[in-house]
């Protein structure tokens, strides 16, 4: 039997623990390091939108100028998911 480290993608921390099911039954996995800004995530999505390199593609393509329709097309996923993730990023943090 061979175990595999889990690390969490934003943090790298290896202080990883199962975390219960999500509704397609995959694994969720939660961060306990203190200082990490992630709660819990899966290591393998299903939906291309939720994957943190797409979420950083999207803002990139929004800086660049290009509109939320052609984001998502390029980018194969829902409009909703481009305009989520720029609102999300445009929100000021808490405690700044």
């Amino acid at each position: 039997m061979v175990l595999e480290p889990v690390l969490c993608p934003s943090c790298s921390s290896d202080e990883v623990v199962r975390h219960g099911r999500s509704s397609e039954g995959k694994q969720r996995y939660k961060c306990r390091n203190r200082e990490c800004c992630r709660s819990s995530f899966i290591r393998d999505y299903s939906y291309r939108g939720y994957l943190p390199q797409v979420k950083q593609q999207i803002t990139e393509m929004a800086l660049n100028g290009s509109g939320t329709r052609d984001t998502a097309r390029v980018l194969k996923v829902s409009r909703t998911t481009v305009t989520e993730t720029l609102k999300k990023r445009s929100s000021p943090e808490v405690g700044e």
